[in-house]
């Protein structure tokens, strides 16, 4: 069966917290394939939490994530696991194993994961570490690289699988301008190459005016979603002062202070 371009990831009618305590409620927001979509709000808002229920390690309190039409919580664990192994995921520290080397951290996904050969494993990895930039880099340790290298490396880890769609939480924290710019451009590039559907946590204005095709805005007082689509396009249509606040960091929009 053919697969649809849109309505790829849905999040419906979604509540979700900790325990007893709601931390979001009633989110609805449809990711299609091919996005580079963001989930963006002040600090604390929620957005990572709602990246951890889809990528399968926060069942939701409330509601429904359907993904390419797949129930993600309402199925068993070995069908939710099959839908999960077709993500990759980078975590914002990158969370590399310091005892391993770039080779053995960017291999690890796919050994856990697939029967192929280690020829074959190797061969995966250095050509990983090509497309972020760290061909030969394999026998370095994580304490002998730069920080903007080890998100090269965790980016290069959850490529490594091939998978549908890529989740980043905060891909560019503590980096300087221009390795966040250098690292904006590899993931819209990966998403070009190779049609990768892009999922990132960010308040990382730069990359979310930049890149960024289709996003939700998680209100901070609400929390729940108070606008969607293309960051360009809520900017020029909201009248959320909140909002407003957030894509410009208080400077001038539209010829107003």
């Amino acid at each position: 069966m053919k697969r649809s371009d849109a309505n790829f990831i849905v999040m419906k009618n979604l509540d979700l917290g900790y325990g007893d305590r709601v931390v979001l409620r009633d989110i609805n927001f449809t990711i299609n394939r091919g996005d580079i979509f963001v989930i963006m709000g002040m600090s604390g808002c929620g957005k990572s939490t709602i990246m951890r229920s889809v990528v399968g390690l926060l069942r939701p309190m409330r509601g429904n994530i359907l993904v390419d039409g797949t129930d993600l919580w309402a199925v068993d664990d070995d069908a939710r696991k099959k839908v999960i192994e077709k993500f990759g995921v980078s975590f914002q520290s990158g969370a590399l194993f310091s005892s391993m080397t770039v080779g053995e951290n960017v291999a690890l996904p796919i050994e856990l994961k697939s029967c192929l050969s280690a020829t074959k494993i190797r061969e995966r990895v250095r050509e990983k570490l090509k497309i972020v930039g760290m061909g030969g880099c394999e026998n370095l340790y994580p304490a002998q690289i730069s920080g903007g290298m080890i998100k090269r490396v965790a980016l290069a880890r959850a490529l490594v699988t091939e998978p549908d769609t890529l989740f980043f939480d905060e891909p560019s924290a503590g980096l300087d301008p221009v390795r966040s710019a250098e690292l904006d451009q590899l993931i819209l590039d990966i998403n070009r190459t190779h049609g990768t559907t892009i999922v990132m946590v960010t308040h990382e204005l730069p990359t979310i005016m930049s890149i960024a095709t289709n996003s939700v805005y998680i209100d901070c007082d609400t929390r729940s979603v108070a606008s969607c689509g293309s960051p360009r396009n809520i900017l020029n249509t909201t009248k959320n002062p909140q909002i407003i606040e957030f894509l410009t960091r208080g400077k001038s929009h539209g010829g107003k202070k």
